[in-house]
């Protein structure tokens, strides 16, 4: 649980980067200004250092948190998750460095697909690892208070599986929108007209979140009826519509002071800064939510408990009908 309250604190820190448009004030990697000494942290450098100093810190806590439980675990499952963790932890480092690399390229779109893929897989990573935390847990290890239909588990398991798929989809979309407004848009190089940007990364992201908030409703409306007394499941389904209503507002915070008030300012304002973090940090604990709600709906289904606790629903079903 700790390496993954640390990497929540990485992915606002990143977020910090790119709303301050900081993400070339250290214009070389793996170096800061040709060495390895700690920079003057002033300014973007505060923002762009500060972040791989985190970055470089959750590096070591993957790789320990890899070897304990090599060590530690017999779980087939947990030790490739791990070994994912450790492989998905120095591409994410390499996606970085070439996002600030690739500012000297000749095709400045590899500038745009890379940070926008950087911005993506941090949050897949982040799931990953909030994944590992919740399959070493003990709610994980007790069995579930009770168990789902299963009559059901083919519509529980494809509409929380497409929940995660579309907020998934709705991540890489903003994070699209906000590098090529930010690297190409009216307050940087201005390869691309404002109206233009929002045509084409912004409106199939406002329709995307339409999408995406009706798949939750019916995913979540399908689990909290069939829920029962399990209360981790009730409890990730509440979590989903309050993290929706803060994100729909944020996300309307965002849009105002990035594009209706801030278009021009080349600047980026406290509350400009403040609204885009908080709603890509708010978008990234929606989809792990989402796949820790998918992972629980899997675990509560009847083929995935022992047979004495199928023994029990199954008496708990004869005696409700």
């Amino acid at each position: 649980m700790f390496v993954v309250c640390a990497t929540f604190l990485l992915l606002i820190a990143g977020g910090l980067v790119t709303s301050n448009d900081a993400s070339l004030a250290v214009p070389d990697w793996p170096t800061s200004f040709g060495s390895f000494r700690m920079p003057r942290m002033v300014g973007g450098v505060l923002y762009e250092h500060g972040h791989r100093m985190i970055a470089a810190s959750i590096t070591v806590l993957v790789f320990a948190l890899a070897v304990w439980t090599w060590i530690s675990s017999r779980q087939r499952y947990l030790r490739i998750l791990t070994a994912l963790a450790v492989v998905g932890v120095i591409a994410q480092a390499v996606l970085g460095g070439l996002s600030v690399l690739s500012a000297n390229w000749a095709d400045p779109r590899w500038r745009l697909a890379l940070a926008s893929a950087h911005g993506v897989f941090g949050q897949i990573m982040f799931c990953l690892l909030a994944s590992v935390a919740l399959l070493t847990s003990a709610s994980w290890r007790a069995e579930p208070a009770s168990m789902l239909p299963a009559e059901d588990a083919g519509k529980l398991c494809l509409w929380t599986g497409l929940l995660v798929c579309m907020l998934l989809v709705q991540l890489a979309l903003g994070a699209a929108f906000r590098h090529v407004w930010t690297k190409w848009g009216p307050a940087a190089a201005e390869r691309i007209p404002a109206n233009r940007i929002v045509n084409m990364f912004l409106v199939p992201h406002i329709v995307n979140a339409i999408l995406a908030t009706a798949v939750l409703v019916v995913a979540t409306a399908m689990v909290m009826k069939r829920a029962g007394g399990n209360r981790n499941l009730r409890l990730s389904a509440i979590s989903l519509h309050v993290l929706l209503l803060a994100q729909l507002l944020l996300g309307m915070g965002a849009f105002l002071t990035r594009v209706v008030f801030h278009m021009d300012v080349p600047q980026p304002q406290s509350a400009l800064v403040f609204t885009t973090v908080a709603h890509q940090t708010v978008g990234a604990l929606m989809l792990l939510t989402a796949t820790v709600l998918a992972i629980q709906v899997r675990r509560a289904l009847p083929h995935r408990a022992t047979p004495a606790v199928k023994h029990a629903a199954g008496v708990q079903k004869a005696v409700t009908a």
